[in-house]
């Protein structure tokens, strides 16, 4: 027999604890219990939030899965799809507004990279993307420039500079995703990269980072120092 949050003791339950204690006591499971509410009549919402994340693997796949998906468990009906699809709508728009704000930090910025990979981690083929910056790197507006299949996207650099320079763009990060392999730059990423550098040089665009987004990692080409940045 399963029983209702409600009936928990009060110290275990989410909202309780995570008034008490912060949000950063509180494991996915059951932060995203607290978006969901209510479970179902086999489950409480903690061992429905914990089951969803254990079928998916990672919090990341689950706020990406279809609304079909997500219904095929007891109790996940078309509301509580609304509402994770309101949650990961809200945190992108949380991570934005601040790179907005925020200058983003030449060697590492944790900000840009949960960014990048709200915008990317959710595309099933590869996606080129550009973000544009202000002079005090800030930022002035993201697109996804080019769409490719699984494992491949063709880019033209003209029309990547032609945006950026449109933009008003001091500095640029380039990012593209790997949407079923490691997040590892390949040769041909090598050789772009530094073609597009080559190329922003002329226009006196500074290229900040190139970004390589997986499920499981990142890769930044400024921290493994395959682009150097002028200060």
């Amino acid at each position: 027999m399963h029983f209702s949050i409600k009936n928990w003791p009060e110290q275990e339950r989410p909202r309780e604890r995570l008034i008490q204690y912060g949000a950063e006591s509180l494991s996915d499971a059951e932060l995203l219990a607290i978006f969901l509410r209510s479970g179902s009549q086999k489950h409480s919402a903690v061992e429905l939030a914990r089951l969803l994340i254990q079928h998916f693997g990672h919090l990341s796949r689950l706020l990406d899965a279809s609304s079909e998906d997500l219904r095929q468990f007891h109790g996940m009906g078309l509301s509580k799809y609304t509402q994770l699809m309101a949650v990961k709508e809200l945190g992108r728009r949380y991570i934005s507004e601040h790179l907005k704000q925020d200058v983003i930090e030449l060697n590492h910025s944790q900000r840009l990279i949960d960014y990048l990979r709200f915008e990317l981690l959710g595309e099933t083929q590869e996606v080129f993307a550009v973000l544009c910056l202000d002079a005090h790197l800030r930022k002035i507006s993201f697109k996804k420039l080019f769409y490719g299949s699984v494992n491949h996207c063709d880019i033209s650099i003209n029309q990547l500079l032609r945006y950026a320079i449109a933009q008003h763009a001091t500095s640029i990060v380039i990012a593209h995703n790997h949407p079923f392999a490691k997040a590892e730059p390949s040769q041909a990423d090598l050789q772009l990269t530094q073609h597009i550098q080559a190329a922003c040089q002329l226009v006196e665009i500074r290229l900040i980072d190139h970004c390589i987004i997986a499920h499981e990692h990142n890769f930044s080409f400024t921290e493994h120092q395959l682009i150097k940045v002028e200060v």
